[in-house]
């Protein structure tokens, strides 16, 4: 990827920026190369102050000019509650939004239910952030038609769509904790969601781009809880894991590109893999999937709106 945060990412002023997740991993790496360029702010989620003040602290350190322009935003994916507090306490804060990365996430998970009684990996992955996207969808859409404006959503879905269960998404059991498929197809599964929901928000939204990000197979935290459950995969992981795992800088310059790469270079709607080369693969294409998922989904985020 010909792509370099420091040089190739243009000047921000003025711009009003969401990343989730930004506490650590991709998140945090993405909240320093963007503070870098002179945002008006920067909103950094994490599920705590004390989370999200310790990583404003070390972003700080690397990027002392960016003091005052990073601010805190308590967010937990995995409660819709938490979810619509968030958006309005930014609303209240701001008249513009430039940039959502919805890059929080989970990976591995052990079976379970959010708060809200969805499969944890889908809530937490797909209908939190799915929530968070549609709440602020009139400031985007008011920031998209002021002049010179250049609204970007992206979400980071995962190659590892591949591993859905057969069917794509499975709905009708998406409140329970599918006991009988793996970790990986509930993964892969919650990150199909996420592409389909990008594509089908372009389709919805033309004046923003909407743009979903495979970031590559990176040495984050998501596989940490695995580690923790099973500590005889941790020697193997970590071994493994320093021949084939890209480290968090490089993995995170694909959502950092589709940020704020010049929006001639960028397809509207489409899913990237960490090469910036488009994913085809047919199961993209189900437009009779996407749309039912976009209907599910409205049904069960209405009573939050």
């Amino acid at each position: 990827m010909n792509f370099s945060p420091d040089t190739d990412i243009p000047d921000l002023s003025g711009k009003v920026i969401i990343v989730t997740g930004g506490s650590s991993g991709l998140g945090k790496e993405s909240v320093l190369q963007l503070a870098k360029h002179d945002p008006a702010v920067i909103y950094l989620t994490a599920r705590t102050k004390a989370r999200g003040e310790t990583a404003i602290e070390e972003i700080l350190q690397a990027v002392p000019k960016a003091k005052g322009k990073i601010r805190f935003l308590e967010l937990d994916l995995g409660s819709l509650a938490s979810v619509k507090m968030a958006a309005e306490s930014f609303l209240e804060q701001s008249e513009r939004l430039d940039i959502l990365m919805n890059n929080a996430g989970l990976m591995a998970s052990p079976p379970g239910l959010t708060v809200d009684g969805y499969e944890v990996q889908f809530g937490s992955n797909y209908l939190g952030p799915a929530l968070f996207t549609k709440l602020p969808l009139p400031i985007l859409a008011k920031t998209a038609n002021l002049p010179e404006s250049d609204v970007r959503i992206i979400n980071l879905s995962s190659e590892l769509f591949k591993q859905a269960p057969k069917g794509g998404i499975l709905l009708s059991e998406c409140k329970t904790p599918l006991l009988n498929i793996s970790s990986v197809a509930r993964y892969g599964q919650s990150k199909l969601a996420d592409y389909y929901h990008t594509r089908s928000l372009s389709q919805r939204y033309q004046e923003i781009t909407f743009v979903a990000i495979h970031p590559g197979v990176v040495n984050t935290g998501l596989l940490d809880d695995l580690k923790k459950r099973r500590p005889w995969l941790g020697g193997l992981i970590g071994v493994v894991g320093r021949l084939v795992l890209t480290d968090v800088h490089n993995g995170a310059r694909g959502q950092l590109w589709a940020s704020s790469t010049d929006r001639q270079s960028i397809k509207n709607g489409a899913f990237y893999g960490n090469k910036l080369r488009e994913y085809k693969d047919t199961v993209l294409d189900d437009e009779k999937l996407m749309r039912k998922l976009w209907d599910w989904t409205e049904e069960e985020l209405k009573r939050w709106e």
